[in-house]
């Protein structure tokens, strides 16, 4: 149904498509710890017709006690079928315009072998501004027939990255905002260190996004971040976060520059910045 390699699709062509048969939307709306009301409450309030809710914090490993980590196979296949998801379909993710977290539902689609997904550029926010049309309530889908195969070379492990740490073999880029990734503020998260990953880079995801339509800017505005940066794009890649959900905005991001073959950090700062986790690093790089 779509065969550009760009990770997005506008609000036009999804306005277009909305009716077709094997089309699947989601919305993949997070929010940080906290806040209210809830990404779920706001979905219930708004979305766009036909969409279901993808929860980043039940699509998950619940054998851990850090957030949002990826489920294994079995499980992202038997939650997504329950989504009215099946291997066929175009999948769609969308959040509301804030970038939490439909590029982490895109990315997890890539990784469970799914390669028919897409994101919302701009999300509920441009949609709703462009007077498209809403519903509310939830959506109870047809259960679809959905495989999953997942390839580890799209996620890191706290190991790979502490091996990292010597080698540098790949560039670590953190997308949080410069006051938490220089450890000047407290983490939202209770309980955790403020820093960074020794040898990271800082961009912020935020500094990506066009505040004003809330869709994505346009590829030289995101090669000038990244190289400003001090980010080398024709080196390995690895993307991280607070816990792995803004991450992904940095890994499509890169994905629209033509850079494959990155990975993004599952733990993120929820793992490393745990009170005895591995050295970290303050200040400006």
């Amino acid at each position: 149904m779509t065969s550009s390699d760009d990770p997005l699709v506008s609000t036009e062509w999804l306005a277009a498509h909305l009716g077709d048969a094997r089309l699947r939307v989601l919305d993949a709306s997070f929010k940080l710890p906290g806040a209210r009301p809830a990404a779920y409450d706001d979905y219930l309030a708004a979305h766009i017709p036909g969409a279901v809710f993808f929860d980043v914090d039940a699509i998950a490993d619940h054998a851990t006690d850090l957030p949002h980590m990826y489920p294994d196979a079995a499980q992202f296949a038997r939650d997504v079928a329950a989504l009215g998801v099946s291997s066929g379909d175009t999948v769609v993710a969308y959040d509301s315009g804030s970038w939490m977290a439909a590029p982490r539902a895109w990315w997890m689609f890539l990784a469970f072998g799914h390669t028919n997904i897409k994101v919302l550029d701009g999300g509920l926010k441009k949609w709703r501004a462009e007077g498209g049309a809403t519903e509310s309530g939830a959506v109870t889908p047809t259960p679809g027939r959905f495989s999953a195969t997942f390839d580890p070379a799209f996620v890191r492990s706290r190991r790979q990255i502490e091996d990292n740490l010597a080698s540098r073999a790949e560039q670590v880029i953190d997308a949080r905002s410069r006051e938490r990734f220089e450890g000047r503020v407290a983490e939202p998260r209770p309980g955790l260190r403020a820093g960074h990953i020794p040898g990271s880079r800082n961009v912020p995801y935020g500094d990506l996004i066009d505040a004003a339509t809330a869709t994505m800017k346009s590829p030289a505005d995101l090669r000038g971040a990244f190289e400003a940066a001090g980010v080398a794009l024709d080196r390995p890649l690895v993307t991280s976060c607070g816990s792995g959900v803004s991450a992904g905005v940095l890994t499509l991001a890169l994905y629209r520059l033509g850079v494959r073959g990155s990975a993004l950090y599952d733990g993120s700062w929820a793992e490393w910045g745990l009170p005895d986790g591995p050295p970290l690093a303050t200040g400006p790089t």
